[in-house]
């Protein structure tokens, strides 16, 4: 049995991804539960910033704390409203510094289609791995966030920013020539960014699944707070059970939980 408060699962990128449930004082290797039957209990909440027992709001956090500290500001859903670059502070502008004042990666990834992301270049591929993706491809290593936020809004304009997560856990999925859609894009790019464009090779990632569900059934422990089935599979931040229910670690970081294996 173990027992403690969901973060999102830790990853290392292994053939397929090795994935870890850390709880306070113990882990759980989530790939050696393939094929095991699990029971999943919900008895609680805990922000994950004050770590007192209220209902979560977003990301883990109580409302009360989402709408007031650094890590869940705007900023950081949308990179292009980053101001730390011109010393302008949001919520807290040593932390924004931090965060924002460091490389960052503007990507190709391939989940569900073809779609362009943000992320620092230290999560990387953990970011890619998160969501699912298969396939996955730097295209330029800017300076600071708010550079890699105007990037991504000149590219949303003709790529999509968004998965479809039902096909990226049916694994439907495209496989594309991502150095070509690359070279394809660079005369989209913001002209501040095209000297930082980058010539990595494509990765390719594979998951722990044995079983892509057909037809997908989320589980939300708030409305059902107690769960058991056999472990199929593990891509991006789901877990796949046998009966086609999908539960997202992710979404229920903050819960407290029991879990049990048969």
């Amino acid at each position: 049995m173990f027992q403690g408060v969901l973060n999102k699962m830790r990853t290392e990128l292994n053939s397929p991804i090795d994935y870890y449930l850390v709880f306070k004082d113990s882990f759980v290797h989530a790939n050696s539960l393939l094929e095991k039957k699990v029971h999943l209990k919900q008895i609680g909440h805990q922000c994950l910033n004050c770590q007192q027992p209220l209902p979560i709001f977003r990301q883990g956090f109580c409302k009360s704390c989402f709408f007031e500290i650094p890590s869940a500001g705007e900023w950081i859903m949308k990179p292009e409203l980053s101001k730390a670059h011109l010393g302008i502070e949001d919520r807290d502008l040593a932390y924004e510094q931090k965060v924002q004042l460091q490389p960052h990666v503007v990507y190709f990834a391939v989940s569900s289609g073809l779609k362009v992301g943000v992320t620092r270049n230290t999560q990387v591929p953990t970011r890619w791995i998160d969501q699912g993706a298969h396939q996955a491809l730097p295209i330029v290593e800017v300076p600071n966030r708010y550079l890699a936020g105007i990037t991504e809004v000149a590219l949303k304009a003709y790529f999509n920013d968004k998965t479809n997560w039902r096909i990226m856990l049916q694994n439907k999925g495209e496989q594309l020539d991502l150095a070509a859609e690359r070279a394809a894009c660079i005369d989209k790019l913001p002209a501040e960014a095209k000297p930082y464009v980058v010539d990595h090779d494509p990765l390719n990632i594979q998951y722990p699944v044995l079983k892509f569900p057909e037809k997908v059934k989320s589980l939300n422990l708030d409305k059902s707070p107690a769960y058991s089935g056999v472990v199929k599979g593990i891509k991006g931040q789901y877990w796949i059970f046998e009966d086609d229910t999908v539960w997202n670690v992710r979404s229920h970081e903050g819960h407290v939980v029991e879990l049990a294996v048969d």
